[in-house]
């Protein structure tokens, strides 16, 4: 079965946008590969943060979602809440300030500098709530 290796994030400060992600996960420094701030996860996959050049043309903000453990998220949530930063309980913004139960665990969506949306879950969602939304 094929798995994902990396992907490419963009970004208008690659390492700046890198830091924030590493920082919130407390994973290791990103480093420099080629063009790309290099951010490893543990399972392997690799984001690659590379600085957009614009051509007359903006990077569409995406979303990007990690699986964490309980323990992970309430670290994860308490540096958001350290940091002062804006979080929701959504991919809307509907929910200002809330985390999500879905599935009997937790969920919360912050903002990257570029706004790409980082959820952060403890449990992969059901088919069930993914028909429901």
């Amino acid at each position: 079965m094929p798995s994902l290796d990396h992907t490419i994030v963009h970004s208008k400060d690659r390492f700046a946008s890198a830091r924030f992600l590493a920082e919130l996960l407390d994973a290791p420094e990103p480093k420099a590969f080629g063009p790309f701030a290099a951010l490893r996860m543990d399972n392997g996959v690799t984001l690659d943060y590379a600085e957009h050049v614009a051509g007359g043309r903006e990077f569409v903000a995406t979303h990007y979602a990690f699986l964490v453990t309980e323990e992970e998220f309430d670290k994860i949530l308490a540096r958001i809440q350290k940091r002062d930063l804006p979080y929701w309980a959504d991919p809307r913004h509907s929910r200002p300030q809330q985390i999500n139960h879905h599935d009997g665990g937790r969920g919360v969506y912050v903002d990257d500098p570029d706004g790409h949306a980082m959820e952060f879950l403890t449990r992969t969602y059901s088919e069930e709530l993914l028909n429901s939304l």
